[in-house]
């Protein structure tokens, strides 16, 4: 029992992974024992957050997972395959995937967002994830061992007036994640989805730094907080590790209590 979240040896990509909840799930990972793979756009902050990874597995008491540095704009079906072989190459298998870098890049009425910005949220949160989990299946399927997560948001269970195309997309994601557990759960391989609440990331600031809506939804929050990339860290660890082996086709909503009211 005491191995339940042990993931020595293993190898996960993780998209979006250079701040917030990407970030924290890859420290998290690495923390327990996996190498990571700290993927996004830009090299240099890649490098960053991979050292200071493989520091804190220096000065571990305990063993710690390697990182490794893989920039990939997930919006480029070519990028991806180049992530995944690159993968391959500096790590070898992929035991874990976590799909977390998403986008969106229009905050309004869902009857005024342009085509452009639709098109975009569209295929960053939703085709990328379908095109990342198509590259890793095959090699999880023939060891009948593999996992996949998929970052989701409660969006994707409440409508929006101002977030509609991005609600839409993490409700498709939430869907895939469905679908492909389905699919995938025959070969032993298991695909969950985490939907995260309000959390104190870059991605929401807009919404966290505005003092009125802030204050609004901790009021309308049972733990009476917003959410810390670090909370959604535990149940990343739960589903990639040995303690999650049963449980697959679920999305876990991670949000202080909102969605229970």
């Amino acid at each position: 029992m005491q191995d339940l979240f042990d993931l020595s040896g293993r190898n996960a990509v993780i998209t979006g992974s250079t701040k917030g909840i990407g970030k924290a799930i890859a420290e998290a990972l690495a923390a327990h024992g996996a190498n990571v793979v700290i993927s996004s756009r830009k090299q240099d902050v890649c490098e960053a957050v991979r050292d200071a990874i493989n520091e804190s597995g220096a000065a571990a008491s305990r063993p710690h997972g390697k990182a490794v540095s893989i920039p990939c704009n997930i919006s480029d079906r070519e990028a991806i395959d180049q992530l995944i072989d690159q993968t391959h190459e500096q790590l070898g298998q992929i035991d874990i995937l976590v799909c977390n870098a998403a986008v969106n890049p229009f905050y309004g009425s869902f009857l005024d967002i342009p085509d452009s910005a639709f098109e975009k949220v569209m295929d960053v949160n939703i085709k990328s994830n379908h095109w990342l989990a198509q590259r890793v299946a095959p090699e999880m399927k023939e060891r009948r061992d593999g996992v996949i997560q998929i970052v989701s948001s409660i969006g994707g269970l409440r409508g929006s007036t101002v977030l509609g195309a991005y609600s839409i997309s993490k409700a498709a994601d939430m869907q895939l994640v469905r679908n492909l557990a389905a699919e995938l759960g025959p070969s032993n391989v298991r695909v969950n989805g985490i939907a995260p609440g309000l959390v104190k990331t870059d991605f929401a600031r807009a919404l966290w730094e505005n003092d009125q809506l802030r204050q609004a939804r901790e009021a309308e929050t049972p733990l009476r907080r917003l959410g810390e990339p670090e909370d959604l860290a535990g149940i990343a660890v739960y589903l990639a590790s040995r303690a999650g082996a049963w449980t697959t086709g679920q999305t876990f909503v991670v949000d202080g209590g909102v969605t229970s009211c």
